[in-house]
């Protein structure tokens, strides 16, 4: 079983076993990506694993795009990288032929603002893969690379989800 497909199984026994405010919803499953709601704090994203799980890896990689409209936080990006970064290495998203520069701390990356966001989600959705990439704590280089096929369509669920509570 994949992992979109343990989250369902997890979030549907979360379901039955909490109160339903504390439940995940599945808002879809989209090619690679998949779309959620938890409901406290609200928020709805987008999310999907890297095309490659690496050994090596130190965390559970992921790229989201999420909405908290509690925050007024929309089509935020989020990385979390498979290795913590090493210190002040810089942190470079491609798609296509579009480079964006990135901001985090440890394995966790963002877009340094709403503007580089908006950008990048425009980019995610004509793009058929995109990869992050920096220096590990060890100073080796390393990427995680992700396919996007079904992107589009995750991120517009995830903003869908939280825009019905409005």
């Amino acid at each position: 079983m994949g992992w979109i497909g343990r989250i369902l199984v997890c979030s549907a026994a979360v379901a039955a076993l909490a109160p339903p405010v504390a439940a995940r919803d599945a808002l879809g499953i989209f090619g690679s990506w998949g779309a959620f709601r938890d409901d406290r704090p609200l928020r709805c994203f987008a999310i999907a694993e890297p095309a490659t799980i690496f050994r090596d890896a130190k965390f559970r990689a992921f790229a989201s795009v999420a909405n908290w409209p509690g925050r007024n936080v929309r089509a935020q990006v989020h990385i979390r990288l498979r290795k913590a970064r090493l210190a002040g290495a810089p942190i470079a998203l491609s798609i296509g032929d579009r480079r964006f520069a990135m901001v985090g701390g440890g394995a966790d990356v963002w877009a340094p603002n709403p503007r580089a966001d908006a950008a990048i989600v425009a980019a995610m959705r004509s793009g058929s893969s995109m990869s992050i990439s920096t220096r590990a704590e060890n100073g080796r280089a390393f990427a995680d690379a992700y396919g996007l096929r079904g992107a589009a369509t995750a991120i517009d669920a995830a903003a869908l989800g939280c825009a019905r509570v409005r």
